[in-house]
């Protein structure tokens, strides 16, 4: 594998203000992460050979996208470059879980754009990072949803159109968030199709990345073509303060029936709302409302949907 040189950043046109704006607004960038050579779909094909069952999800979904269908299926004994080829021709949506962990390769190039970002961001501290592995079929949708930690987009095959919404009740309601924090649902919330109206849409190209804000809603479409990305996520002192709280928050709606909860990530609160979060894990009460996966399709390559109905089953 090649690797960017020393005297080359993986982002390539940080300006002085997006150190202003980074977790604060939207921002898109141009990034190099194509020149390490780790994301060549011949690369991508070995480390998916690697993978176990619990290592990645796979789905199917329908083609609207007011209406949620969203299946989650199985590679099976397929290939790795079998896989790439049924999502090229299919309608699948993989997402591979810390490929860190399965490839060191990929854990320098992950420190390195954390490095670059705390270099360049004052006061920035970020832990917990991850870097996933998404490959995505032809004219396919991800359905409008937030996520819990601090995320960027990176595009490195293909082109998709990124719908990316405000941060405020009106398009993410506590109540739906904390579903999400204490994984009640997937990451899939509320969604009105009066809601473009008011997205910032970026098409995402090759070499392009896209940043936005803590809990930023979004939705994703593909444009005609087989898509590869990853998407880099971190915490942060205040970003574990946070669901901390909105956890707390989720806790006490639950058993005490308040409301008009504060959300704010720092003050005296935070640590009785915290030791909520803290009870009702170790109460094994999140595992028993969790959302299961239950998974109803294999990958065949040699069928015309590119798989197959199999017994459902929970993973």
């Amino acid at each position: 594998m090649n690797a960017i040189s020393q005297t080359q950043d993986v982002i390539a046109n940080w300006q002085d203000q997006h150190s202003a704006l980074f977790d604060r607004q939207n921002i898109k960038l141009k990034h190099r992460l194509a020149e390490t050579g780790l994301f060549s779909e011949e690369a991508l094909g070995k480390l998916i050979d690697k993978l176990e069952p619990h290592q990645y999800t796979l789905n199917t979904m329908g083609h609207d996208k007011n209406v949620k269908e969203w299946r989650h299926g199985e590679i099976g004994s397929t290939s790795g470059t079998e896989v790439i080829n049924s999502i090229r021709n299919g309608r699948l949506w993989m997402n591979v879980f810390r490929i860190m962990d399965i490839d060191p390769q990929y854990d320098r190039v992950l420190n390195q754009i954390f490095s670059e970002f705390e270099a360049r961001v004052p006061h920035l501290k970020t832990t917990m990072r991850n870097m996933s592995l998404l490959v995505s079929s032809p004219k396919i949708q991800v359905y409008y949803h937030a996520d819990v930690q601090g995320q960027s987009l990176w595009q490195l095959q293909g082109k998709k159109r990124v719908y990316v919404y405000p941060v405020n009740q009106a398009f993410l309601t506590d109540e739906s968030l904390e579903k999400i924090l204490m994984q009640e649902t997937e990451e899939e919330v509320p969604y009105q199709p009066w809601f473009d109206e008011y997205a910032e849409v970026h098409d995402l190209e090759p070499g392009e990345m896209m940043h936005w804000p803590l809990y930023g809603p979004h939705r994703v479409e593909n444009h005609d073509c087989l898509n590869i990305s990853v998407t880099t996520e971190h915490w942060t002192r205040d970003i574990r303060h946070e669901f901390a709280v909105r956890y707390g928050n989720g806790v006490l709606r639950r058993t005490l029936g308040l409301k008009n909860l504060s959300t704010a990530p720092r003050g005296f609160h935070v640590y009785p709302k915290a030791a909520a979060a803290l009870a009702w894990k170790r109460l094994k009460m999140e595992k028993k409302r969790q959302v299961r996966r239950v998974v109803d399709f294999r990958l065949d390559p040699t069928t015309e949907l590119g798989f197959v109905d199999i017994v459902p089953y929970v993973k």
